[in-house]
C-alpha cells in the first residue's frame, strides 16, 4: 500500500535527505585513490552522527557498515573493507540517513581520475538517465514513464539497465511501496499521486544487465565483470512535477 505523505512529513524527509546529500558532498572532499573503503565508511559514519543522524544501513538486515561503497564491477551493496581505491576506478557511494525518524536516500558515482573514456561515458549517461526520469514525474504520470525514460536514454548508448534492483518508497521506513522499476513502457504501471515519496536509482551496466550476488549475500556484481554506474535521488511528487529531496 502506498502511503501519501503530508507536507509536514515531506519536510522531515527533506531534512534527512539534505543530510544524506551533505554527507556525499563531504565524501567528495576526501574521496581519493589510496583510501580503503573501510576508511571511507568510518568518515561517513562520523559525519552523519556529528550531524545528529543515524546511518540507516548499519545493522539493516545484518548489513555491517554505515554506507555502501561499490567499485567498478560492483553494482550495489558493496561492503566496505580492505579494498583500496585506485586511479581509474568509478566509486559508487550510497548513503541513507535517519533524522527525526525519517529516511533520506541518495547515491552518486565518483570518478577517480584519470578514468577511461568508457567509464566517463557510462557515468555521464547514468546521470543523464536519472535526470530524464525525474522530468517524467508529476501527479497523474505513471511508473512506466520513469522506466521508459531511463531505458531509452541508456540503451541508445549501448548500455543496459539492471532489472534486479529497483527504486522504492521511503519515509518512516527504509523501503516502502511503491517499487520503482528502471525499465518499462510509458503509460503503464501505477499512476503517481501528489504526496508520494520514492527513490529513483538507476544502475547501468556497460555489458549485460544481469548481476550475481557474492557469497557475503550482499555484494552484487555484474555477471560479465564489466563496469556499472549509479545515481540516486529521493523525490516527492507534486501537482506540477516533483521536488528532489536529496538535492546537493
Amino acid at each position: 500500500m502506498v502511503y501519501l505523505k503530508s507536507p509536514t512529513e515531506i519536510e522531515l524527509i527533506r531534512r534527512s535527505g539534505r543530510l544524506a546529500s551533505q554527507t556525499l558532498d563531504y565524501a567528495a572532499s576526501f574521496l581519493k585513490p589510496g583510501l580503503t573503503t573501510k576508511e571511507v565508511d568510518k568518515r561517513v559514519e562520523e559525519f552523519i552522527r556529528d550531524h545528529k543522524g543515524i546511518p540507516a544501513t548499519l545493522g539493516y538486515n545484518g548489513f555491517p557498515a554505515s554506507c555502501c561503497v561499490s567499485i567498478n564491477e560492483v553494482v550495489v551493496h558493496g561492503i566496505p573493507g580492505r579494498r583500496v581505491i585506485q586511479e581509474g576506478d568509478i566509486v559508487k557511494l550510497d548513503v541513507t540517513t535517519i533524522l527525526g525518524g525519517y529516511y533520506g536516500d541518495t547515491a552518486r558515482t565518483f570518478l577517480m581520475e584519470p578514468v577511461s573514456p568508457l567509464a566517463r561515458h557510462l557515468t555521464e549517461t547514468t546521470y543523464l538517465a536519472l535526470q530524464m526520469a525525474i522530468k517524467t514525474v508529476r501527479h497523474g504520470s505513471r511508473l512506466g514513464d520513469i522506466g521508459e525514460a531511463i531505458q531509452t536514454c541508456v540503451e541508445k548508448e549501448g548500455f543496459s539497465v539492471v532489472q534486479e534492483f529497483v527504486g522504492h518508497g521511503v519515509g518512516i521506513k527504509f523501503h516502502e511501496d511503491p517499487n520503482v522499476p528502471h525499465f518499462g513502457r510509458a503509460g503503464t504501471g501505477l499512476r503517481l499521486k501528489k504526496g508520494m515519496v520514492f527513490t529513483i536509482e538507476p544502475m547501468i551496466n556497460v555489458g549485460d544487465w544481469r548481476v550475481k550476488i557474492l557469497p557475503d549475500n550482499w555484494t552484487a556484481v555484474t555477471a560479465d565483470g564489466q563496469l556499472s554506474a549509479q545515481f540516486e535521488h529521493t523525490l516527492a511528487v507534486t501537482h506540477n512535477g516533483s521536488e528532489i529531496l536529496t538535492l546537493s
